[in-house]
């Protein structure tokens, strides 16, 4: 039987951390500070709202559906000005963080790939 994503990340422990180190880089990356802008200045709803959705996209518990219904994720990311640099600035901290978690190579590439065409899918500005 195969694993899903969230238990090969580490289950919820594996996805928190992934999350809190994507928020971290977020903070520190000077790339990052335009995307760094949208949010708030305390990350912790953020944190929570990401790790929420992240452990139900990566087949474990559909924990952000649950609290909050369905994503809606381009409806939810409208309000902001999300471009290339927003996506790329985006994506930057998230490789960076899954980088980090020593993961298998195709299973890191796999998902970052995916979230990559997520976070374009975000995109609702032009160049």
């Amino acid at each position: 039987m195969q694993s899903s994503h969230y238990e090969r990340l580490g289950g919820a422990q594996g996805t928190r951390r992934l999350v809190d180190r994507f928020y971290d880089l977020m903070d520190a990356l000077p790339a990052a500070a335009g995307i760094r802008q949208l949010h708030p200045a305390n990350l912790d709803g953020s944190r929570e709202k990401l790790y929420l959705f992240l452990s139900g996209w990566l087949g474990g518990p559909a924990l952000y559906v649950e609290k909050h219904g369905h994503p809606r994720l381009r409806a939810r990311h409208l309000s902001f000005a999300i471009g290339e640099a927003e996506r790329d600035a985006w994506m930057l901290c998230m490789s960076q963080a899954l980088d980090e978690m020593e993961l298998d190579t195709m299973l890191c590439e796999h998902l970052k790939q995916s979230l990559w065409n997520t976070a374009d899918h975000m995109r609702n500005t032009q160049p």
